[in-house]
C-alpha cells in the first residue's frame, strides 16, 4: 500500500484555505441576512408576537452561533457565572434616586436590554411589559441589538443551555491554561501562544487562537474550541497559575493593540510606544473590535472585572476625544462600554461618552430624560464659570 504524506507547509494552507471559505460563508450568511431584514423593514413585515423585523444587526459575533440567546436574559445571573461576586443585580445603587431615574414611557431611546439607568427590579417589572421604543434610527436599531447580546453576558447567559454540548465538569479550558493540553486545531500550549509577543502578524492573521486564550460561555468562530462551564469558571479563579497565564494572555493583546497595562492591580492602561503603527492596524483591521469585546467578556467572567472600566475608558479617549481610532467607535459605544459589569463604572463612561459625543442629537445610547440632566447639568456648569470669570476680570477707570 502507497503511503502519502503531507507537507507541513500544504496542511497550514489547507487550513488557511479552510478559515477562509468560513469566514467568507459567514460573511454571505450575514449579508444575507441584513437584506432580508432591511427589505421587512420596508414593507413593515412583523415577526411573531407582533415584533417589527425592524433590520437590527446581531452581536457582533453571532453570525458565528450555532444559535442567538435573547430568551430569558432578565433572570437573575448564577452566582457561578462571576466568582468575583459581581453581577448586574448585586451592583452599586446609583447616587440617584429611583424616581429620577424613572424611565417615561414615551422616551424615545429606552431600551428593554439596557438596565443601566434603572434597579433590576423595576426593570424587570417594565420588560413584561414595554418593548424598546419604536425608532426609525438604524444607529439606535443597532445599539438595541447589541444591548440584547451584552445583557446576556451580563447576566450569566440564563438560556445557555444550547451553548453547553459537554458536561459541566468538562474543565478543557482550564487545562489548556494550565499547560496540560493543546488548543486545536493549532496543536499549540498557552506558552507557545503567549510566545508570540510581538508577533504581529501570527496575532492578525491566525483566527482559532483568540477562543482559548480568552474562553467564554459562548461559542465562537473556532468550532473546536470548548465553551466555559460553571463549574470551570469557578475552579479557573482559584487557580494561580490560571490566572496569571490569562494576565500574559491580556498583556499579550495589548501589546498587539499599542497598549500597555501600567497597574496590575487597578488596571490602568496607557499608549505604547509603538502605538501609532498599531492604531492603524486597529483602524484597518476592525474585526479585532469583535475580538476585545471577546477579551472584556473573559476578564469579566474570569476573575479580572475591575480590569475592564480602564480599557473601556482607554477606547472612548481614543476614539471620541484624541479621535485616533474612529473606525471602531461604534463598537466601543455598542459593545466594550456595556460589557463593563459594575453599573456605576458603567453610567460613568456613559457620561464619558456623551460629554466628548457630537453631535449630541445622534447619541442613542441612554435614555433622553438622562441626556436632558446632563445638558442642564453642563450649562449650568457653563453659567457657573462665566460668571467667576466675570467676576475675576479687573476694569481700569
Amino acid at each position: 500500500m502507497v503511503k502519502f504524506s503531507v507537507s507541513p507547509a500544504l496542511q497550514r494552507l489547507c487550513r488557511k484555505c479552510r478559515d477562509f471559505l468560513r469566514c467568507l460563508w459567514g460573511f454571505i450568511c450575514r449579508w444575507c441576512s441584513r437584506l432580508t431584514q432591511c427589505v421587512g423593514t420596508a414593507f413593515g413585515w412583523r415577526r411573531a408576537g407582533g415584533e417589527t423585523n425592524d433590520g437590527a444587526i446581531r452581536g457582533e459575533d453571532d453570525f458565528l452561533r450555532p444559535g442567538a440567546s435573547g430568551e430569558n436574559e432578565g433572570r437573575e445571573r448564577d452566582p457561578a457565572a462571576d466568582s468575583s461576586g459581581i453581577s448586574e443585580d448585586d451592583e452599586s445603587k446609583d447616587d440617584l434616586s429611583d424616581e429620577d431615574h424613572d424611565v417615561g414611557p414615551l422616551d424615545e431611546l429606552y431600551c428593554e436590554y439596557d438596565s443601566t439607568w434603572e434597579e433590576e427590579e423595576v426593570h424587570e417589572k417594565r420588560k413584561k411589559t414595554r418593548c424598546s421604543a419604536p425608532v426609525t434610527s438604524y444607529k439606535f436599531r443597532r445599539f438595541v441589538s447589541a444591548a440584547k447580546d451584552m445583557q446576556n453576558y451580563r447576566h450569566g447567559y440564563p438560556a445557555n443551555t444550547q451553548y453547553a454540548g459537554h458536561s459541566d465538569g468538562d474543565m478543557t479550558n482550564l487545562e489548556f491554561y494550565l499547560g496540560r493540553r493543546p488548543s486545536l486545531p493549532d496543536e499549540m500550549y498557552i506558552h507557545d501562544f503567549h510566545n508570540w509577543f510581538e508577533n504581529y502578524d501570527a496575532l492578525e492573521s491566525v483566527h482559532t487562537y483568540i477562543q482559548w486564550l480568552f474562553p467564554l460561555q459562548e461559542p465562537g468562530m473556532n468550532s473546536s474550541a470548548r465553551t466555559l462551564t460553571k463549574a470551570e469558571i469557578q475552579e479557573f479563579c482559584k487557580s494561580n497559575t490560571a490566572t496569571a497565564n490569562l494576565l500574559e494572555s491580556y498583556k499579550l493583546m495589548l501589546n498587539f493593540y499599542g497598549i500597555r497595562l501600567c497597574d496590575e492591580n487597578t488596571g490602568e492602561v496607557e499608549r505604547a510606544a509603538h502605538w501609532k503603527e498599531r492604531f492603524d492596524n486597529l483602524n484597518s483591521h476592525t474585526h479585532n473590535s469583535l475580538r476585545i469585546t471577546r477579551i472584556l467578556k473573559c476578564l469579566g467572567t474570569l476573575g479580572y472585572p475591575h480590569y475592564q472600566s480602564p480599557l473601556v475608558h482607554f477606547f472612548l479617549k481614543e476614539t471620541l476625544e484624541n479621535r485616533n481610532l474612529p473606525r471602531i467607535r461604534d463598537s466601543v459605544l455598542n459593545y466594550f462600554v456595556f460589557a463593563v459589569l459594575d453599573k456605576k463604572q458603567r453610567q460613568s463612561l456613559i457620561e464619558f461618552a456623551f460629554d466628548r459625543y457630537e453631535p449630541k442629537d445622534d447619541f442613542v445610547w441612554c435614555p433622553k430624560y438622562i441626556q436632558t440632566k446632563w445638558l442642564r447639568d453642563l450649562m449650568s456648569n457653563r453659567k457657573q464659570v462665566h460668571s467667576t470669570d466675570d467676576l475675576g476680570v479687573d476694569h481700569d477707570d
